[in-house]
């Protein structure tokens, strides 16, 4: 019987089960969006328990509606939305709190108290990251301190802490294993990178049991078996990475120096910096890409907080679209942006600013302005943040990047893209298939079981879908660039709790 590899993508606003078949073929795909809780301005929850029934609905939907059983599963590669933190009870497997989504922002004071206090250069030293309410560390903390009670149950070694992909293996294999991968690991706040531990220096300030922490595992082996009804035999959990850095792996970026961008709910720009952490000068973060075999490989990164969550808020907040898929015709109704600025810094600003208190702002409105020049504001806006990025990592590597491969949703926007080779004077390459986080996860669980022989194999899989060459000279761009900086600059510092 033929086999298959089923890959987990458990997204921040939904979750999806895609199978892929030897020659990295799509078989069948199914999606299912959740809950997104707001308690609070700049506070953004999910329910793990809807987290984990919608992952298990869409994997169903995907087996069941391609006709084939868990015999024929090679493995099961996890991919996660990462930082968003979960804390359980380990006999239960009740979680104590809703999952506190990487977007949230409750933190931020306590990140300034630690910058306050000295320690931004020991934690860079350690981890790589820059303090921020982003990661994982500061929200556990929160857990802990503001959930009547959780505290002593976590001293007493009755609690768990996960990222998304420790949840999902933990119900898969019914609370047997808790692990969790390098690449996820090295998002946390408490991981050092450089010894591949977690960091008792780093967990004694923020006061985090180490008993709550999961095993740290490469990203592409044999965890365990299913141990669920789910699945009529137990198949092997093989791969896990977060999503950043399984769509690295999936846009074939394996040699040092290459670099993809991933249009999700945010925006992922990372380049393969090879076997050595290397750490910027520029403020993107040095993190964990994959290990495999026992060779680790390290990537620079730039993370922006908006990106496709921007053309959901036009939709769902403001009610110009009816569906995401409106943006590009509505957007390309006008010929420019009419002198709208948007700089969507809703949740605060990541790379290369961090600057948590910045805010959503739109400047250059006039009576003229309409929602065709929002829409194309909100697109061109994505890209504009995407430049700032790809500015910095030039400057740290002393490389003219050539080339940005592109992946996510988002990317299938040919206006976008087009404005995005234009703005960075750079080729902009979509890939055949763009479901390449999903793919990056199948590939690590192929790997670990033998379905795919070695990366050789699937490098032939990657095909140029769509290249994407500047059409407007650099000096056409120069007045939109600095008119963006200007932008940005007055959406600064905003709030001050």
């Amino acid at each position: 019987m033929e086999q298959f590899i089923l890959s987990f993508d458990q997204g921040t606003t939904s979750s999806r089960a895609v199978i892929f078949d030897k020659a990295g073929n799509i078989r069948a795909v199914a999606q299912k969006e959740f809950k997104q809780y707001f308690p609070n301005p700049g506070w953004v929850e999910h329910d793990p328990n809807e987290i984990w029934s919608s992952q298990v609905a869409v994997a169903a939907e995907a087996i069941s509606g391609f006709g084939i059983n868990g015999t024929q599963i090679a493995g099961i590669g996890i991919t996660n939305q990462r930082e968003t933190t979960i804390v359980w009870d380990r006999k239960t497997g009740e979680p104590v709190y809703n999952a506190i989504v990487w977007q949230d922002r409750r933190t931020a004071g306590y990140c300034d108290e630690l910058n306050n206090r000295g320690f931004a250069e020991t934690i860079r030293e350690k981890t790589g990251l820059v303090i921020d309410a982003y990661f994982s560390g500061t929200k556990i903390k929160w857990i802990l301190d503001n959930v009547k009670g959780v505290r002593e149950r976590a001293e007493r070694g009755e609690l768990a802490f996960g990222t998304v992909d420790s949840w999902l293996v933990w119900k898969l294999t019914q609370g047997r294993t808790h692990v969790t991968d390098v690449s996820n690991a090295s998002r946390t706040l408490i991981f050092n990178i450089q010894t591949l531990e977690w960091d008792t220096e780093l967990l004694a300030l923020m006061t985090i049991p180490a008993s709550m922490l999961p095993r740290v595992a490469s990203s592409s082996e044999v965890y365990d078996y299913t141990n669920t009804t789910f699945f009529a035999s137990k198949v092997p959990i093989a791969g896990i990475a977060g999503d950043q850095q399984a769509a690295l792996f999936g846009q074939m970026c394996l040699e040092e120096g290459m670099v993809k961008n991933t249009y999700g709910t945010g925006c992922f720009m990372l380049m393969n910096t090879g076997k050595k952490p290397f750490i910027s000068k520029h403020k993107l973060l040095t993190t964990i890409a994959w290990q495999i075999n026992g060779e680790t490989t390290y990537a620079l990164e730039g993370s922006i907080f908006m990106g496709g969550a921007i053309v959901q808020w036009l939709r769902d907040g403001l009610g110009i679209i009816n569906s995401s898929s409106e943006v590009e015709t509505l957007a390309a109704s006008v010929d420019d942006n009419g002198g709208l600025y948007f700089v969507p810094s809703f949740t605060g600003m990541g790379a290369p600013y961090w600057d948590q208190y910045a805010r959503g702002m739109m400047i250059g409105l006039s009576r003229g302005t309409d929602r065709a020049h929002i829409a194309r504001a909100a697109l061109e806006g994505i890209a504009f943040q995407t430049m700032d990025v790809l500015k910095v990592m030039e400057m740290d590597t002393d490389l003219k990047i050539k080339q940005l491969r592109v992946d996510g949703g988002a990317c299938a926007n040919n206006l976008m893209m087009q404005f995005q080779a234009d703005i960075l004077n750079t080729s902009v390459i979509r890939p055949k298939l763009i479901e390449t986080t999903a793919m990056g996860a199948a590939y690590l669980a192929g790997l670990a079981t033998g379905f795919w022989e070695n990366t050789d194999e699937i490098k032939k899989q990657w095909q140029p879908d769509r290249q994407f060459d500047p059409e407007r000279k650099p000096e056409q761009m120069n007045k939109m660039k600095e008119e963006w900086a200007d932008a940005v600059n007055r959406a600064k510092s905003w709030i001050k709790d």
